[in-house]
């Protein structure tokens, strides 16, 4: 059977066939899939030496002939042991196998065989020998065969169960004729001037380098195809939007004058400059498509209602979602507050619940929708059941997602059919997360940027410390005398239900604890995803009265929920949290004229696990912090990447890449400036669209 890129994996060979359901496990069912799933890391095998040379505990690999080799049961474990001796000219050494029966069936004496691993000094006589070694047959008919398992760089390969190493690379050697047939869809242009290696050059060096030049210049063309794709896609969104129009908003100047003069405290400058970057966009007749970033706490809201209070003086439409429901009850009730003195109409509309200006409509939810499509409501605060649900607007030309930066073409089309006529509403999204710039024009190249650098000045800094084991009694007695003093307390634990195999404290179990044993007199609350809505809500409204005096909880805090006067954030297990997600959930509190506590609260005592979370003790903001969560994580781990999509993108790639992101923008612009339909690059656009299919940004 002639084999190509899309062959099935059962379909190479009896063994592949077998093989197939495990490599299923890893998302791998063609051959396509196999040539681009890369590994991990390398093991150096490349330093071949003779017997003589042998140091102990150094990775090497000698080339050597099968003196003895025999099977037996150790007496005690009754494990099959299998031993040999192989030799050079140089001397002779030892080897053993535990558990690997078909060893001693493979290897007869006198086969001549590569052996790569470290040699140890065996513990009954001191003498070097190997344990488990990685072994490869020299053929007598070829002795100069290439290896795959020995003496070279040997690929690593995260794999599953009764999947080994040495069953990949063996199938991946068969699959390997299949490069050539790979579609070389980079122009040459820019391989040439950047000198790029070919993608069946990179592939094969991929998989199994000559030499470690050889697998940086693979890992450079792998790493510019990543990068090059994400800002190209997101190039041909930025013309694909600049094709509709938009809804022009009038700056309303005498008006938004006098709502920031009765404001109840003064604007950063931050905020006023980001504020005026969005109202600007709003004039234009083509949709804005912007990112307001900005740290926890510095005050996103109020820069979004001042564009909200120019469209709804304008007479049209605002829809504002956030990513949950208590998010979305919550700044409902901030607008109605902010918007008070108004003649607007403000509606909350989720699955679960619609409110208009502060009444609640169970029974007539069928009317809020029909005042929403009259073009009667002015803003309507959700959750994606705006664009789920039969919701129509009237008017809508803005719209505001909180926490959502990869709010994708197609919600944008789906929100463009609910509004009336064939303008494009203008959008904005939200993040409290906050994203270094080079990563935000990586990633969001597609969107412009504003940012709040800076928190209000009636903000005291946060006082945060990681507590270990023994220093958690004179914790709770500081939490104690808090609460004493009219305060309340966030705790945070990673599970809801207990995990032996991480160790870390389940939520329902914390809450036992604290409610039984360390604080008996106090009401505690315990919130997770699992409770019903209405359950979360009177949760979380007894806490806001301060009826509730300690609330246990998951990460469904992380985002949003604002209680000023709670002051201190006890987080399990911290170490189990990214630096990202601590910065979040720190910007619980703080929220007030109050001094703030964060605790970290850990068990490891690993250099690294503390160096992580020294990184909250001393970053001065989340920018900052951002920065080092670079440093210490994957890209999948930060800033909610894994639900953006990028995770699947960036295999190769790390965000800290920017010598090659600053190399492919360029050549990016270059070739939508002259090709926008890329009707040129043919091979280009379909590996768009394949790229489009295999990463999941919506």
């Amino acid at each position: 059977m002639q084999l190509n890129p899309n062959t099935p994996i059962k379909d190479i060979n009896k063994i592949a066939a077998q093989l197939a359901p495990k490599f299923k496990k890893l998302g791998i069912q063609t051959i396509k899939d196999l040539l681009f799933y890369y590994p991990y890391r390398y093991d150096d095998y490349s330093n071949l030496i003779k017997i003589k040379a042998l140091r102990p505990n150094v990775l090497t690999t000698l080339r050597v002939k099968v003196e003895l080799i025999n099977s037996r049961r150790s007496f005690r474990k009754r494990m099959l042991i299998t031993e040999a001796f192989v030799s050079d000219e140089t001397g002779k050494i030892k080897v053993v196998w535990f558990n690997q029966r078909y060893i001693a069936k493979i290897l007869q004496i006198g086969d001549e065989i590569y052996l790569s691993g470290k040699p140890i000094l065996a513990m009954d006589n001191n003498n070097l020998e190997f344990h488990n070694p990685s072994f490869e047959k020299i053929s007598k008919y070829n002795r100069n065969k290439i290896t795959i398992h020995t003496n070279r760089l040997v690929p690593i390969y995260s794999t599953t169960e009764k999947l080994s190493q040495k069953q990949i690379r063996f199938i991946l050697k068969k699959a390997l004729p299949c490069i050539s047939q790979l579609k070389e869809w980079l122009p040459q242009n820019i391989i040439r001037q950047e000198k790029l290696f070919p993608l069946s050059q990179a592939i094969h060096q991929i998989h199994f380098p000559i030499s470690k030049q050889n697998l940086a210049q693979a890992r450079r063309r792998l790493k510019f195809d990543e990068i090059f794709l994400i800002q190209m896609r997101n190039g041909l969104v930025k013309k694909e939007l600049l094709k509709h129009l938009s809804q022009p908003i009038r700056f309303h100047n005498d008006e938004t004058k006098k709502f920031v003069s009765k404001l109840p405290f003064q604007m950063t400058t931050s905020q006023k400059r980001s504020a005026w970057e969005i109202i600007q966009d709003l004039g234009k007749n083509k949709p804005m498509n912007r990112l307001l970033e900005g740290d926890v706490g510095s005050g996103k809201t109020v820069t979004a209602a001042l564009a909200i209070l120019n469209v709804l003086l304008d007479k049209f439409q605002v829809a504002y979602m956030a990513p949950t429901e208590i998010l979305a009850q919550q700044q409902f009730k901030v607008f109605c507050e902010i918007f008070k003195g108004y003649d607007f109409k403000i509606a909350l509309l989720t699955r679960s619940q619609s409110v208009a200006n502060g009444q609640r409509l169970a029974a007539k939810k069928s009317e809020l929708i029909k005042q929403i499509k009259a073009g009667k409501v002015g803003l309507v605060v959700g959750t994606h059941a705006l664009i789920q649900e039969k919701v129509n607007f009237g008017n809508l030309a803005f719209v505001i997602v909180d926490e959502q930066h990869r709010f994708g073409v197609e919600q944008r089309k789906a929100l463009k059919a609910k509004a009336a006529g064939d303008k494009m509403p203008h959008f904005l999204s939200m993040t409290a997360t906050p994203i270094p710039r080079s990563l935000a024009l990586t990633l969001y190249g597609d969107l412009n940027l504003s940012i709040i650098d800076e928190l209000p000045q009636d903000r005291k800094a946060i006082k945060t410390k990681i507590i270990e084991p023994g220093q958690r009694a004179a914790t709770y007695n500081f939490i104690r005398n808090e609460i004493k003093s009219g305060r309340q307390v966030f705790v945070i634990c990673p599970l809801i239900d207990p995990s032996d195999k991480l160790g870390v404290k389940a939520v329902k179990e914390e809450f036992e604890k604290l409610d039984k044993k360390i604080f008996p007199k106090l009401k505690i609350g315990l919130l997770h995803g699992r409770l019903k809505a209405k359950e979360k809500e009177k949760i979380m409204r007894e806490f806001a009265e301060n009826k509730i005096k300690i609330l246990v909880s998951t990460l469904v805090v992380e985002v949003g929920i604002d209680v000023p006067n709670a002051t201190v954030m006890l987080i399990e297990s911290a170490e189990r949290f990214g630096l990202a997600q601590l910065h979040q959930l720190r910007g619980r509190v703080g929220r007030a004229k109050h001094q703030s506590y964060c605790f970290l609260f850990t068990e490891s005592d690993s250099e690294d696990t503390i160096k992580r979370l020294q990184a909250v003790v001393t970053a001065k903001n989340g920018f900052e912090l951002a920065e080092k969560d670079l440093e210490f994580r994957g890209p999948g781990e930060v800033y909610g990447i894994k639900q953006s999509g990028y995770l699947d993108a960036l295999k190769m790639a790390k965000l800290t890449d920017w010598p090659i992101i600053k190399i492919a923008k360029p050549w990016v612009e270059k070739i939508l400036n002259a090709d926008p339909t890329l009707a040129n690059h043919p091979n280009l656009k379909a590996k768009l669209a394949d790229f489009e299919m295999s990463v999941h940004f919506e």
